[in-house]
């Protein structure tokens, strides 16, 4: 509130009375002795305390402020106010009722709800609490944001056709007010009331008005010594930028940023602030410095003033009592009067405005703070009592001239202005009406208009808005929006002070018409092009705003025909006075076809002309409601016809629509851009209506009461085309030719316009529904299109309503949307017979483009492609006569002209789209003529079109008739597509000849349009449409052969893929097809990955191309590298534990061991294309060097960290992956069975046990080293020494080429880089880990990805996804040949700690503590390090690694088992029948074994059945994890059921590639001997016990699949939610701008200096504070009250994304625009979900900002 966070205006009602401190008896006393007076003492004790409550305004304590002023002040006055305990006296008033009116008033941003169906007017809305609780909930409503300022209608009868009042402010309603007697006041409060309020305003309204800096009243002035003790105080403006005054402050006053920034907070927020404390010179001084320093920043300086302490607690003491009294308002009805009526009483013989006026006229005065309590103490008070906000509204209307004046030379916001009430009172319809009779409010309203723009009128008295201010007139627009609040509902009844009030109204307001009419006049420019583009936009603009009001205008004359009449001949007079001005020349003759025409000389091209008429159409607008009305036949008592001059009243509408066909002509272009710009307007939707619509309605009214001839013949003049139509101008000017062609198109368009549209109420007999339904039915003959393209061209009503949903699904139907896209509507077949071609709100391409649509669609159903113009409907009798132009001889001489010159060949004299022109009106002549002979007998019917058509021309050039041309047209080559039409309009002329004749009414009557023309089409063009329609059905039949064919040859190579593969690849080779056979017989049996039968790999021969240089080349280990662009990224995708905080920087972290929540691992994605790595070096430094010269681009790329696009996708990547090819390795089965007799698990272990061992003793370098012992015998065996592990079979390493090895360098280091968030250093230990973990987390990852897709482990991922993968396994394979080997074998140590815990080291974690598939990742890769020596460097062969790869997996997969049944086998069983499988026997067995090793801490009575199955879910994401590492490192093709998804097979499938028993605890018995002492040392861990015994919780398998938070269905649910979200770390009440994150479901507070928090010395916004937290940086966020995702990465990058929020018609609504109802769309949010776990919300950011290259203006840093 007013005091920055005073605890809320809620002190009346605080329920803190416990807390008070109450006040000295004797002054209690003082205040109830009826002989004081209470002004004089309320002062007094004000002048006692006030100074001492606010005494340190530089660092207020709030709470202290807030508890002196209750206990010194507002205590007492209550107690004296009520009589007894303030806090039982309000509590009982609370409950005895509240008001029914809600009067909730708006916050900026909150959601507000209007309802179309109910609603009087769209600016009647309800607050979310009464919307939810309404019966508007379930009609078709609409959800803005509120700007503030405005409150909730609930309860006012007069806003609401239906369901006024929600079910909480119903009479009767708990809470709500009962009956009015019960919450009456008694009449000693009452009495009291009236002795305090007015002590009580004149104190608020003295302090708020004071001016005197220094002093105060005398009456508030103690005789103590006044001290010399003042504050510098800086106000608010909308002038200056935060950064503007923060620069200032730091300048000025020396503080620290940190200081500044507070106080410009509470400067923007409260509107002023004191910034500095001392004696009057000091202050003095700082305002100047603050002045000169801003000054030099901006134009103007800030505004300053020093104030003395006294004065500013008094100002700031006022406005609590101000919040108190609004408080108090909320109680009693009583109160709200008596209030009302003491700030409504005028001085008694004073000139002086009464309270509530004074602070009106002050208003814009006042700082924003102070204007905040003001307006919301007249909403609680004025607005909650109907009639008090009648005599409001009469003050405010007495004053309404000097509010507005005010509000335009201020610059706070329109919602800070008190002139922002007019709409609570102008759109209540009775108070409206009130207004009218009694304050002639709307001649008010004109009159301050034509006041505050005198600055823009010429000398002519006419507007000229050059160099306007901006921001002025958008301050005037709200005038005029007061006049269209004033005009939003018509009367019913009409009284006459109303009618002559409102004609006076009408009148004032002709006089700003009068202002407009023919302003900004230009000429056109010939020779030079201008200089400089005038500015056109603010005239456009007011006719934009102007638009509606002049339709309702309109509308309420139309209501009462005595006030039509009277409003049209008010019109009539103005325009004629507009005139008349400047018509001294001599009038000029023009003859043609023996008419004559006489008129004043003019030319559009030479002469001033403006496109700015609105009188001209405002009597266009009344004209057509006289003749809708009939009131048309009194006209002649308001308007003699010697006054009515029609000529004069076409003449300037005329004028303009020459105009726009000479800058179609291109004959302005010399006048620069602002033309084309104004005549875009003109012809567009959102002004049409008032300026081209009526200019064509005004020809139409000048044809129907001019003669024709003399009509068209100047139409012809002002076209300039009277001289082109009388004798052949010969020239070789191709210019002129080309103008003048596109003159006389132009101008027969608009003769076809006149004559042929007649979808106008009043024009013809057509209704408002009619008329949207033929919009939309030719919007939809373009192209289908969706709702909100459709509503935006359409005309918007008053109430913003366009009348579309009323009529849509009567002439289209709703096609729904996909994933992406909006619904759209496709036009019913049925209503294809409405297309007119020339439909007149078709712009140029509009109508091609729909033309060639009809056209094609007509020639796929195999009919002509005529497209004769669709029966208009009959004209009214007031414009009958426009048709007689169609008939008359000067339109017969052009028609015939036309035709003649296309017959005649004379190329350059006539276009194609003449000639359409032309046929387009002989056809509306024909059927003109053909409905009136079917409507009455032919001796009635004058019109004679057929008649004048086939008449011979009177002069020798046109000796022949229309008929006979016509023939000839069919014959002229350039007119091939013309010819249908042709034929159909012959076949016009042939019946109404008939119909003339009677030959055969009722037949040919019955035969109507295109119709007609299939019986009477010549053999010939028969012939021609079957031969046509026989080739399109053999060119069909050919496509679909094609087709299956492709197909099956698809399929074959689908199905035979491997041995294509291979067949393609034998290179010649004898043995080829031996090959073959043997590869397609050994895909039956050695689908095993692991073991002694391991199956051979297929190793295909890869030959990539380099996508830079194009060239191909095998991969091959000595060749140099190739590389696929890659990005690596932190990520949290998986993690099973939001909460846990992550580390930001990795400079300590040990990434050996992943926990197994995974809290955050390193993920690789890559998007599949390949590069030489010397293209990529050099296209990545090309790249460097181009974007370091651009402008901005750190915000898409950070180049120091090495990220670029790929050169093909443009996703974003920061690294690349060397490709390693795979080392085929092949089994010699006989070698294997051999070495499986000796190699046992126990074996084994004992090698590797002394190989490690050795290597201990060896790098202790003689230090005495303890060796783990396996089994109970010594370690004499002299068999086992060092080397035995080489014994079963090695190789030389692969040697990679030095290009390989530089990249394997580059990309371990850039996942250590990402990964640990580290400088990069290639030596570092950590390297390898990262290696493994990235290859580990990817896979998991992937797996993930895969089953929540339902799709198959194998065969079923994208081809970025199979590549990435497969280079990345490779990669972390040969990472190891670049580390040091005994660091590997350290790492290698450690990881078999886990396992064996013989090895344990001091850090090793305990089994419940990592995650096993990265165990199994490290332990598998870093194993060969034992092989190495010191001379040589070996690997383990293909027979080796089979054993080693099993034994690790074996063993990896026992410490798995034991995991799970550790922590996840303990949840009671469900009713399930005992099951006695082998596998429940096995499990019931282990578990005993645990119990006994856990000293019964684990419980054995967890039936077997259970821990199968627990043991089989939770081990299935390990397994198939497995199984893709294995697969991607091997090569070993997987088993057939593994490329298909089920349960079962899947499970047995997955057991048979890793070489398991499908019972999984036979594994246990297998190698129970060497398992055992394993198993009790990972038992008896104190980590597992506590796990056991309840005090730790473990992650419990398998592990939950994360997914986004679950939204609402209705998005309203969620704008409820984020109503009631009050930021954490604010206390204020204002709004913020929450949202959600989508990942954990956190509610933040964006965009908001409140909850910035410093991160590693930056300032972060919450959601990029929450982003690095939540999402490792990347996260998504929905903001709820604009309804966008907002994607982030990293704390420089984000972007707006579709929200998964449709309305009805399958579209998004980003920021609430359209507001209609939202639902969450199931698949859209489904592809978000995705967007997160294919990890591609980096990539749709980068191209995001790269395709919008919006650089500027969003500091996603601060979200």
């Amino acid at each position: 509130m007013a005091d920055g966070g005073n605890g809320g205006p809620g002190a009346a009602a605080a329920g803190a009375a416990g807390g008070r401190v109450h006040a000295q008896p004797q002054e209690r006393a003082m205040w109830c002795d009826e002989r004081f007076n209470f002004q004089a003492t309320f002062l007094q004790c004000l002048a006692k305390h006030v100074p001492n409550i606010y005494s340190a305004e530089m660092d207020p304590l709030l709470e202290k402020q807030e508890e002196m002023v209750q206990a010194a002040v507002l205590y007492p006055l209550e107690c004296y106010l009520f009589g007894e305990d303030p806090d039982m006296f309000l509590e009982k008033l609370q409950q005895s009722g509240t008001s029914q009116l809600c009067g909730k008033v708006f916050k900026g941003g909150e959601t507000t709800y209007s309802c179309r169906d109910c609603a009087v007017d769209p600016t009647c809305v309800l607050c979310m609490d009464c919307f939810q609780n309404s019966i508007h909930k379930n009609h078709r409503y609409k959800m803005h944001s509120s700007t503030g300022g405005g409150f909730c209608d609930c309860g006012d009868t007069e806003a609401w056709k239906a369901g006024p009042l929600c079910t909480k402010h119903e009479p009767g309603a708990s809470g709500s007010a009962k009956e009015n007697s019960e919450c009456q006041l008694n009449e000693e409060i009452m009495e009291h009331s009236r002795r305090v309020f007015p002590a009580v305003i004149k104190y608020i309204v003295d302090m708020l008005i004071w001016e005197e800096e220094k002093e105060l009243p005398p009456e508030l002035t103690i005789s103590r010594e006044k001290v010399d003790s003042y504050y510098c105080v800086l106000f608010n403006d909308e002038h200056h930028s935060y950064d503007h005054v923060i620069y200032s402050l730091q300048r000025a006053l020396g503080c620290e940023l940190g200081e500044a920034q507070l106080h410009t907070t509470a400067i923007d927020k409260e509107g002023r602030r004191a910034v500095k404390a001392g004696h009057y010179t000091s202050c003095q001084e700082a305002k100047e410095e603050i002045k000169r320093h801003s000054e030099n920043v901006s134009q103007r300086p800030l505004h300053v003033e020093v104030l003395h302490a006294d004065v500013m607690a008094h100002q700031k003491f006022a406005l609590r009592l101000g919040s108190w009294l609004n408080k108090l308002m909320s109680y009693s009805s009583d109160f709200r009067q008596i209030f009302c009526q003491i700030c409504l009483k005028e001085e008694a013989g004073s000139e002086n405005p009464c309270f509530i006026s004074k602070l009106m006229l002050w208003d814009a005065k006042l700082h924003k703070g102070a204007r905040k309590v003001l307006h919301e103490l007249i909403f609680s008070s004025f607005f909650m009592e109907m009639e008090y906000k009648k005599l409001f509204a009469v003050e405010f209307v007495k004053y309404y001239k000097a509010l507005q004046k005010e509000y335009i030379s201020d610059d706070h916001d329109r919602a800070l202005s008190v002139t922002a009430l007019s709409v609570q009172m102008f759109t209540v319809p009775t108070l409206a009406r009130h207004l009218i009779e009694e304050q002639n409010v709307i001649t008010t309203i004109t009159e301050t208009l034509l006041e505050v723009l005198p600055e823009y009128l010429d000398k002519n008295d006419k507007f000229n808005f050059q160099g306007y201010s901006q921001d002025k007139l958008n301050r005037v627009y709200a005038v005029i929006y007061d006049l269209r609040y004033v005009l939003v509902s018509k009367p019913t009844l009409w009284t006459d002070r109303l009618r002559a009030r409102f004609l006076e109204g009408f009148v004032s307001f002709l006089r700003i018409l009068t202002c407009m009419q023919g302003m900004e006049e230009i000429k056109r420019q010939i020779g030079q092009h201008i200089e400089v583009d005038p500015d056109w936009e603010a005239a456009i603009a007011i006719q934009m705003q102007l638009k509606n009001i002049l339709l309702m205008f309109q509308e309420w004359c139309a209501c009462d025909e005595e006030l039509l009449l009277r409003a049209y001949s008010e019109c009539h007079k103005a325009v004629m006075r507009c005139s008349t001005n400047g018509r001294s020349r001599e009038k000029t003759v023009f003859h043609l076809c023996g008419h004559t025409l006489e008129s004043r000389p003019y030319r559009v091209s030479a002469d001033p002309v403006s496109i700015h008429l609105p009188l001209s159409r405002t009597l266009a607008g009344l004209h057509v409601r006289l003749s809708k009305t009939g009131t048309i036949s009194r006209l002649h008592e308001f308007v003699s016809p010697e006054e009515f001059q029609v000529e004069l009243l076409v003449e300037y509408p005329l004028r303009c629509l020459v105009l726009v066909a000479q800058v179609a002509a291109e004959m302005w272009r010399r006048n620069g851009l602002s033309l084309i710009s104004q005549v875009f307007y003109y012809q567009d939707v959102k002004c049409r209506e008032e300026m081209y619509d009526k200019d064509i309605i005004m020809l139409q009214i000048g044809a129907s009461l001019m003669d024709p001839n003399q009509f068209l013949l100047l139409i012809l003049q002002r076209y300039e085309l009277a001289d082109t139509f009388k004798k052949l101008k010969p020239t070789k000017d191709q210019d002129l030719i080309k103008q003048c062609n596109v003159l006389i198109e132009e101008m027969l368009q608009i003769l076809i316009y006149v004559v042929g549209e007649r979808y106008v109420p009043g024009v013809s007999n057509v209704t408002k529904e009619d008329v949207t339904m033929r919009e939309i039915i030719h919007l939809l003959c373009i192209e289908p299109m969706a709702h909100s393209a459709i509503t935006k061209s359409l005309p918007e009503n008053e109430n913003n309503e366009t009348g579309l949903e009323n009529v849509i699904d009567r002439v289209a139907t709703f096609k729904k949307p996909g994933v992406s896209g909006h619904g759209v509507y496709e036009l019913k077949d049925e209503c294809l017979k409405e297309f007119n071609m020339f439909f007149y709100h078709y712009t140029k391409t509009q109508h091609s483009k729909a033309e060639h649509t009809q056209k094609k669609r007509r020639k796929q159903e195999n009919r002509d492609e005529a497209l004769p113009p669709p029966p208009p409907p009959d004209f009214s009798p007031a414009f009958s006569n426009v048709v007689r132009i169609l008939n008359c001889d000067v339109m017969m001489h052009i028609l015939r002209t036309i035709l003649q010159r296309a017959v005649e060949l004379e190329t350059h004299l006539w276009t194609e789209a003449m000639i359409q022109m032309v046929l387009h009106l002989l056809s509306l002549g024909l059927l003109e003529e053909k409905q009136q002979l079917q409507k009455s007998p032919e001796e009635e019917v004058t019109f004679d079109f057929y008649h004048k058509a086939t008449r011979m021309g009177s002069s020798a050039l046109n000796a022949v008739n229309v008929l006979m041309l016509l023939e000839k047209l069919k014959r002229v080559p350039q007119l091939e597509a013309q010819k249908d039409t042709v034929n159909w309009i012959l076949q016009m002329f042939d019946t109404v000849k008939r119909l003339r004749e009677k030959s055969c009414l009722t037949t040919v009557a019955a035969t109507s349009g295109s119709e007609a023309t299939k019986g009477d089409e010549s053999s010939q063009d028969k012939e021609k449409a079957e031969r046509k329609r026989k080739a399109e059905a053999a060119r069909l039949h050919r496509q679909k052969i094609m087709a299956q064919m492709s197909a099956l040859q698809r399929n074959f190579i689908e199905t035979h893929k491997l041995l294509y593969e291979n067949t393609l690849e034998a290179q010649g080779k004898e043995d080829s097809i031996m090959e073959e056979e043997s590869m397609s017989s050994a895909i039956d049996y050695s689908r095993i990955a692991l073991g002694p039968k391991r199956g051979p790999s297929v190793a295909e021969k890869e030959v990539l191309t380099c996508i830079l240089c194009q060239e191909e080349q095998e991969v091959k280990l000595e060749s140099a590298a190739m590389v696929l662009s890659a990005c690596v990224q932190k990520s949290t995708a998986l993690t099973q534990n939001r909460s846990r905080i992550l580390e930001l920087s990795g400079d300590t972290l040990d990434p050996l061991f992943m926990h197994p929540d995974l809290p955050c691992g390193t993920h690789t994605g890559s998007c599949g294309h390949v590069m030489h790595a010397a293209c990529w070096q050099k296209y990545f430094e090309a790249m460097q060097l181009n974007f370091r010269q651009r402008l901005h681009v750190e915000q898409i790329f950070d180049l120091e960290n090495g990220e670029y696009l790929c050169p093909l996708c443009k996703s974003l990547c920061n690294t690349v992956i060397p490709i390693v090819p795979l080392q085929a390795q092949k089994i010699n089965s006989e070698d294997a069975e051999a070495v499986a007799q000796i190699l046992s698990l126990a074996r084994w272990l004992e090698i590797i046990t002394v190989r490690i061992s050795g290597y201990s003793v060896k790098n202790a370098k003689g230090e005495k080293q303890s060796l783990p012992a396996f089994t109970n015998k010594g370690m004499g065996n002299s068999a086992l020494e060092f080397h035995s592990i080489l014994s079963f079979g090695v190789q030389s390493s692969a040697k990679y080429s030095s290009s390989i090895k530089e990249m394997l360098i580059l990309f371990a280091t850039t996942i250590y880089r990402v990964g640990l968030k580290v400088a990069p250093n290639e030596a570092d230990y950590r390297i390898p880990m990262m290696t493994w973990s990235t290859c580990a987390f990817t896979i998991q990852c992937i797996e993930n990805l895969l089953e929540t897709e339902g799709k198959p482990l194998f065969g079923s991922l994208q081809n970025r996804q199979h590549s990435g993968l497969k280079a990345l396994v490779q990669f972390a394979a040969a990472q190891r040949t670049t580390s040091p080997q005994v660091l590997i074998q350290k790492h290698l140590i450690r990881l078999l700690g886990v396992l064996l815990p013989n090895f344990k080291v001091e850090d090793t974690p305990s089994l419940l503590e990592v995650d096993m598939f990265h165990i199994l990742v490290g332990v598998v890769l870093s194993f060969p390090s034992l092989y190495w020596e010191d001379a040589v460097d070996l690997q383990p062969s293909s027979i080796s690694s089979a054993y080693n790869h099993l034994y690790l997996f074996h063993l990896t997969t026992l410490a798995h088992i034991t995991q799970i049944v550790v922590s996840s086998a303990t949840e009671s069983p469900t009713a399930r029948s005992s099951d006695n499988s082998e596998e429940a026997q096995s499990a019931q067995s282990f578990c005993r074994e645990i119990c006994q090793y856990t000293s019964g801490c684990f419980s054995q009575d967890i039936p077997g059945w259970l821990v199968w199955d627990c043991v089989k879910k939770g081990i299935m994401p390990f397994l198939r994890c497995a199984a893709l590492f294995f697969h991607y490192l091997l090569g070993v093709s997987p088993p057939e059921e593994l490329l298909q998804v089920s349960e079962e097979g899947q499970f047995k499938a997955l057991c048979s590639y890793l070489s398991l028993p499908t019972n999984l605890f036979l594994l246990f018995q297998e190698y129970w001997d060497t398992v055992n002492p394993l198993l009790q040392r990972w038992c008896a861990d104190p980590v597992v016990l506590s796990c056991l015994k309840g005090k730790s919780i473990a992650v419990r398998y398998p592990r939950k699949r994360n997914s986004l938070i679950e939204l609402p269905e209705d998005y309203s649910c969620l704008l409820n939610q984020a109503s009631q979200f009050r930021c954490p770390r604010s206390s204020d009440d204002e709004q913020k701008h929450p949202v959600l994150c989508l990942f954990c479901g956190a509610m933040l507070c964006s965009q908001n200096t409140c909850c910035q928090e410093l991160v590693n010395g930056e300032e972060l916004g919450a959601c990029t504070s929450h982003a690095l937290q939540c999402g490792a940086g990347v996260c998504m966020f929905l903001k709820i009250r604009e309804c966008k995702v907002v994607l982030i990465e990293g704390k420089t990058r984000g972007c707006l994304y579709p929200a998964p929020y449709l309305d009805e018609y399958g579209e998004t609504d980003p920021g609430l625009k359209r507001g209609n109802p939202l639902h969450l769309c199931r698949e859209r949010y489904r592809k978000l979900h995705l967007l997160w776990q294919q990890h591609c919300i980096i990539e749709e950011i980068a191209r995001s900002q790269e395709t919008n290259q919006i650089f500027f203006g969003f500091n996603w840093q601060l979200l």
